[in-house]
């Protein structure tokens, strides 16, 4: 009997061990995919500024669509993320404009327990990051005079641009962009 309560608690130690490892596996891949999609809002907050005294680029900016920004530098960053959780990217990608998703595998394993075969066995998780915009904005109409930029209502503040102001003062990359995790 007491055998086979010691063997019982070992079962739970080892379930213990597989839980404590999918765990780190899932903020691993947590971390990763916000780490890319924050990447990608502060790319497109840049390519937003650049194109700053063009208001009829910013939509495209606002929905994702940019050329400006490099493409491989939300994965490389997601990359970093997944070894700074000890895990590794297995995967990166954006399966749609906005989006970003990211598999990683532990690199520890379950380790050894009274259950055979946990050895050589790796936690594997995946996330889904999104970017939000947060703004809106209405273009002048083509009578319209004035050199003065569109409002950018952006959730709780408007911004009244103004290229010449010397202040300066622009919306920062969470103004314009919200990145939370989609599943």
């Amino acid at each position: 009997m007491v055998a086979g309560l010691l063997f019982l608690a070992l079962a739970y130690l080892a379930v213990g061990q597989a839980s404590v490892n999918r765990g780190g596996a899932q903020t691993a891949a947590d971390a990763a995919a916000l780490a890319a999609a924050q990447n990608t809002r502060d790319q497109l907050t840049g390519a937003w500024v650049k194109v700053l005294l063009d208001p009829t680029k910013w939509q495209d900016i606002l929905d994702g669509r940019s050329a400006i920004i490099d493409p491989n530098a939300p994965c490389s960053r997601a990359r970093e993320l997944a070894a700074q959780n000890d895990s590794r990217l297995s995967d990166c990608f954006s399966p749609e404009s906005l989006k970003y998703r990211a598999d990683v595998e532990t690199n520890k394993s379950v380790g050894r327990s009274v259950v055979p075969g946990t050895e050589n066995v790796r936690s594997k998780a995946s996330a889904t990051a999104e970017i939000e915009p947060l703004c809106t904005f209405q273009l002048p109409d083509a009578g319209a005079k004035g050199d003065d930029l569109p409002q950018l209502a952006c959730k709780d503040k408007v911004w009244h641009l103004k290229p010449d102001d010397p202040s300066g003062l622009l919306p920062k990359p969470e103004d314009l962009f919200d990145v939370h995790l989609a599943d």
